[in-house]
Order: C-alpha cells, then structure tokens, then sequence
C-alpha cells in the first residue's frame, strides 16, 4: 500500500446526472476507472466531496453504472474520509490491480450542499434555504412534512419541529424555487440522507415555500437506541451534558409525559429496557413521580427522599410514544413498491393479506407521499417478511391518512404466516430523476 500525493481529476459517467455514476479518475491524461474491490462509503463520501456533491447516498460497486473502458487505474482503494480528493487514498499504485471493467465502482452523492433557515426571529426557525451545488434557493412546501421538518431540526442542532407553518410567513426567496420531495422516517441525521424525488414541472411560488419552527435549545428531554424518535431510552439534558433516566417505579404517568414534551403523541408502553440496551454514561435524574399531565418531567416530583430512592432498585427507562409508528415498503425495486411493514411498539412487523385491498393500498401510498395505488398485492409476492404480524382484516375507505387509523384486528391478533404478507405498488415510479 502507498499513499499518492496531489489530486487527480475525478468525474462520474453514465448516472443520472454529475453527482452519480462510475467513478473515473484522470490520470498522466487519460481517463481510467476505479475497481471495486474494497469500495465503500467512505470512500464515496471521498468522491462527493471532492465534486462539490454534498455527502453520500451510495457506493455501488461491481458496475452497478455499467462498464468503463480503458486502463483501471486504482484498487484496494481504502480512505479515511479526511482526504479532499480520491488520489490522496491509500491504493495498490496506478494501475496496479486484479479486476476487469465489471467491477467498476460507482458513487451516488445527495446534490444537497448546505441547509439553513431564514428570516426568523432566532436561528431555529425561519424559511427553508437549500444549496444545490453551490446555489442557495428555497424548498417548494408541497410535500414538505413534518418529519421532514424533524430531521432539518436536529441536523441544524435545532431540537425538533414543533410546526410547519405554510403561508410563506418568512418572506420570499430571491433564487430558485427547489422542486425537489424528501421523504424522511425521521430519524436521520441530515436531510441529504433522506430519499429524495423531484416533482418536475410542478408549478411553486415563493409564496409557497417551506418554513419551519424548531424547538431550539429548549428540548431537555431524548430518546436513543429506538427506531424513531419517538420511541426509546429516555435521556435528559442538565448542565451541558446528556445523561440517563432511572427510576424504580417507571409507569404509564411518566411515559405520558415524556411523550407530551416531545410532541410524539399519547404514551403507548412504559418500560425498562433489557441489559444490552441499557445506558452506561452519567445519570441525569434519579427517581421520578408523576401525575401524568405536566407539560414536561422536570415539572414532576424528582425531589424523592433518599428512604425512597433505597427502597427500590433504579433502571434505565424508556418509552414508545404513539408518534413512533412508521410504515415502509421493502424488496421492491423501490421506495414505492414492496411488502408493507410497520413499526409498533418498537418493531417492524407485516401486515396479513386477509381482505387486503386497493382502498387499502391507497392509504399506504399516500401516507408515504408515493402517489395513488396501482396495485395490492398479497401471498408475500415481494417475499416473506418475519417477526411479528402486526395487522389483520385491514379494511381502509381509502381516505384515512394514516394506516392504523382504518378498521382492522387488534395488534398482533391474526390467524396468518408470513406467507401471507401484503404488498404495494404505487404510482410513484421507482427512480424520479431531478
């Protein structure tokens, strides 16, 4: 292995546009590919930032963007994803390799290169301003949610959403209105990890422009180690610094308030999360008592004597609040096609094909922003899934906006096997390229 100073021109080729495609190096003036072995993201992540691309979606590999021709002038690339272009990677050495132009590595970059709000009273609330590569424009509001919203928060160092005003109440952008549609579960870091459609020639306004309100510093209260925000081990903030949440007497009281500060909706499960998801940092609060109407937990009684705090034993805590429940598609050619699964009480489960149909479908593409139902399927056609079976029956109008607000079993009552998975297909093609 050596490290090569100086930094060789880099372009994608044959993708959807210049921050995607098979990666092709310059090299002594002549274009050459990059072999796949050992590709990864963060040697992707190399590549997008070196074009001027934001961060990385994708690292294909294996001419996932077709063959190259020509020498292949890099192998065995391995970054450490400080380098400011690919050359300064470690590598075999200029067209040292043991691969053939079918294993050609490719890179998709997100496109987005900055994120910020604007025209607001504070620096958490305000107009959605996204760069393009290099062009600042505001964000059309026509699919922009709140989950969405959560993710800018949090990547902004924000809190979370506590609303998205529309109206254009922050004033017009001067550059480009973005057309672009994210579809965030929530739970990213920054909007550049969500996938992302462009909504073509749809007409938007600068009256129409996505905004944000954000919780700002005033979030004390987190929960980690779940698979939304949502859902979790409490944590709390005092003193600069996030600590853990015990107590010995964790109930449906304390979960109902925790969930009401986070905004995430009625309190579904209070509980004591097993070993190996346990914290190990430093304890923020010890022992609680709540009424279960404060507007947050500080305002409960965690001031117990210490004859009390001795008496029992104090765990971790945690909480699934019923702003937790997500819905996916998975094992279709993508977002807007696959097996329904749906995330409950802190698991993704399936859904039995029992009287599964298009009104059912329906509400599943809408609620996931992917246009009307073309097809419901059933029989697991996109594969069996496994865990639990969440929902049986399910008999939606087609106009609720979520799918556990149609009529169906109780949760994790059903007489089905995996065999019987549902599925969706929705209008939304596969690729929307921008």
């Amino acid at each position: 292995m050596s490290m090569f100073e100086g930094a060789a021109v880099v372009r994608l080729e044959d993708g959807s546009g210049r921050c995607a495609g098979r990666v092709e190096v310059k090299h002594e003036g002549q274009w050459g590919t990059v072999c796949g072995d050992y590709w990864d993201m963060t040697d992707a992540a190399v590549v997008c930032k070196q074009l001027g691309c934001g961060s990385a979606l994708k690292a294909p590999k294996y001419g996932h963007f077709g063959p190259g021709s020509g020498p292949i002038w890099m192998d065995d690339v391995r970054c450490r994803g400080t380098e400011s272009a690919l050359s300064d990677c470690t590598h075999n050495g200029w067209g040292q390799h043991n691969c053939d132009h079918r294993k050609d590595a490719g890179v998709t970059c997100s496109e987005f290169t900055g994120f910020r709000l604007v025209n607001g009273s504070t620096a958490c609330e305000g107009r959605v301003d996204v760069q393009v590569l290099g062009t600042w424009g505001s964000l059309c509001a026509s699919r922009w949610d709140v989950l969405d919203a959560h993710v800018l928060c949090r990547h902004l160092d924000c809190g979370f959403a506590e609303s998205i005003p529309r109206g254009g109440p922050f004033g017009r952008g001067t550059g480009p209105v973005w057309r672009d549609s994210f579809h965030c579960a929530g739970t990213e870091a920054h909007l550049g990890q969500c996938p992302v459609t462009a909504l073509g020639a749809s007409p938007c306004s600068h009256e129409n422009n996505a905004a944000v309100i954000c919780s700002a510093g005033s979030v004390s209260l987190r929960l980690v180690g779940g698979g939304s925000r949502c859902d979790g081990r409490v944590e709390i903030f005092q003193h600069g610094t996030w600590g853990r949440v015990l107590d010995d007497q964790w109930d449906m009281q304390e979960a109902s308030v925790v969930c009401r500060q986070l905004r995430c909706g009625e309190a579904e499960t209070a509980y004591n999360p097993p070993k190996p998801q346990r914290g190990t940092g430093p304890v923020g609060l010890r022992g609680v008592r709540c009424a279960g109407h404060e507007a947050n937990l500080t305002l409960c009684n965690t001031s117990l004597p210490e004859s009390v705090l001795a008496a029992g034993i104090a765990e971790d805590v945690g909480v699934v609040c019923w702003g937790s429940r997500q819905v996916r598609l998975v094992n279709g050619p993508g977002r807007c096609a696959g097996r329904v699964e749906i995330y409950y009480q802190g698991s993704w489960g399936t859904i039995c094909d029992d009287s599964w149909d298009l009104p059912d479908a329906t509400v599943v593409c809408h609620q996931l922003g992917c246009g009307g139902a073309v097809k419901a399927v059933g029989s697991a056609q996109f594969g069996e899934g496994s865990g639990q079976i969440w929902l049986d029956a399910v008999n939606c109008s087609g106009a609720e906006a979520a799918l556990w607000d149609c009529p169906a079993g109780s949760w994790g009552q059903h007489d089905c096997g995996h065999k019987e998975d549902t599925g969706v297909v929705c209008s939304v093609p596969p690729q929307v390229p921008r």
